[in-house]
């Protein structure tokens, strides 16, 4: 049942594209919600999906916005960007009324998996035992040329 609803959210999300600024809560069906605090302003996704007590966080790189409204990955190496990556992580679940034990499910993306040990560093940081279950992944490039990106499922 759960796998069905997360396909239909992907779904209504490619096809209904909520994501405009002016949307801040948009409530499809009784137990549905989108949330678009303006930060991915012009992009084609929401900064998350609640349905139930389930929320689906998209994902996030450590970039920080610039005077001319672009955006820049944070200078430091994997290490701060993996720390930004979960003060923005922190900051989106507490607007929606979620904490970080609240996590059950981290994706991780990494640019040079040689740097999982590194991001691992930072990633003990913001959690503890019991770990939410996680995935890592090596990839071929992230947005704005990032060394790490994360989305998370939170669950109350």
């Amino acid at each position: 049942m759960l796998k069905k609803a997360y396909f239909a959210i992907i779904a209504s999300m490619f096809i209904f594209g909520v994501t405009s600024a002016a949307e801040k809560n948009i409530t499809a069906g009784s137990n549905v919600h989108f949330f678009d605090s303006g930060k991915f302003a012009g992009l084609p996704f929401s900064d998350g999906v609640k349905v139930g007590n389930i929320l689906f966080l998209s994902g996030e790189i450590a970039s920080e916005k610039q005077a001319d409204n672009s955006f820049k990955v944070i200078p430091g190496g994997i290490k701060a960007e993996t720390k930004k990556i979960f003060e923005n992580i922190q900051s989106s679940l507490a607007a929606k009324g979620y904490e970080m034990k609240d996590i059950v499910k981290c994706t991780v993306m990494l640019a040079d998996m040689s740097e999982w040990a590194e991001f691992n560093e930072v990633y003990k940081t913001f959690f503890s035992k019991p770990y939410p279950a996680r995935s890592a992944f090596g990839v071929n490039g992230l947005a704005l040329g990032a060394k790490a990106e994360v989305e998370c499922i939170a669950a109350k």
